[in-house]
């Protein structure tokens, strides 16, 4: 282990409570005042109908940019909704300083419906490797953390995912069809098949959670967007599970992946998921 990476673990050692807290208040004062309030003038859409943006997504990720960078001086901030504005952005994941992968509201169609299924997702990550991470329900109370090594934990309780039960079908979420093209669904399309349960995800960041917990035995995306993936996979991870792309490979957040990838429960479930992608017309 390289100096740098001996910092960051002393820095989490110290001050991921800080870490927690920073999330928490950027809820609290950005998300939660927001929740079931909105306006139409509070919402617009960035590529479509479907990716929808509010007050609360970019007020909150502008909190965490602060308050993040304040915590672990030399880091930078890689959010959503700065990606949205400027790409160029994302290339930061690729360097050598410690980054925060921040998706201030993951779920946001669901927080603007007033659907509780909603999250805030934070990761930090170095040089591609993602080294702790935080999911937070704030509307259900609920925070789930992970520190690479040291497990994955759900308001202080071990998660252990397990394996799926012998004999029944595997529930997979997988992308939602509002936010594939035909070719993604059509790569997707060999897990409709024998054994193979699939159902549209909600909030990644959740899909993730319910993996990690045992309640969900994989999820299947077709997208790369490390904000989405980052903190959940570590989670998975620290929980026992695996994710693999469609190559056979590690999923990683730098980008460059063989899509679609999955993160399962276990090995042999992602090995056959993997398998099953496979079989897709390319």
């Amino acid at each position: 282990m390289n100096e740098e990476t001996e910092t960051i673990d002393e820095f989490l050692t110290r001050r991921a409570a800080d870490v927690e807290d920073a999330i928490r208040a950027a809820a609290a004062a950005e998300i939660l005042p927001r929740f079931r309030c909105l306006t139409a003038a509070d919402v617009d859409q960035k590529s479509g109908p479907h990716d929808l943006v509010t007050d609360a997504d970019r007020l909150a990720e502008k909190r965490l940019t602060e308050a993040l960078g304040a915590l672990l001086p030399g880091s930078v901030v890689v959010g959503e909704e700065a990606v949205h504005a400027d790409p160029a952005t994302y290339r930061a994941i690729q360097g050598d300083l410690p980054v925060w992968i921040v998706d201030p509201v993951d779920g946001t169609r669901q927080f603007v419906h007033g659907d509780d299924g909603f999250c805030t997702l934070v990761a930090l990550a170095h040089r591609g490797v993602v080294l702790a991470s935080w999911t937070y329900a704030a509307a259900r109370g609920r925070l789930a953390t992970a520190v690479r090594g040291q497990g994955a934990f759900l308001d202080g309780e071990r998660l252990s995912a397990g394996a799926p039960a012998t004999g029944r079908d595997l529930a997979v979420a997988t992308s939602h069809p509002d936010y594939t093209t035909d070719a993604q669904k059509s790569a997707l399309r060999p897990l409709w098949t024998d054994g193979v349960a699939p159902r549209p995800c909600g909030s990644a960041g959740l899909e993730y959670l319910a993996v990690a917990r045992g309640e969900l035995d994989a999820v299947a995306f077709s997208w790369e967007a490390a904000w989405d993936h980052a903190a959940g996979l570590l989670l998975v991870e620290e929980a026992g599970g695996t994710h693999l792309t469609r190559s056979g490979e590690p999923f990683r957040i730098a980008g460059g992946n063989a899509l679609p990838f999955t993160a399962a429960r276990d090995t042999a479930t992602a090995h056959r998921l993997t398998e099953l992608l496979r079989t897709a017309a390319v």
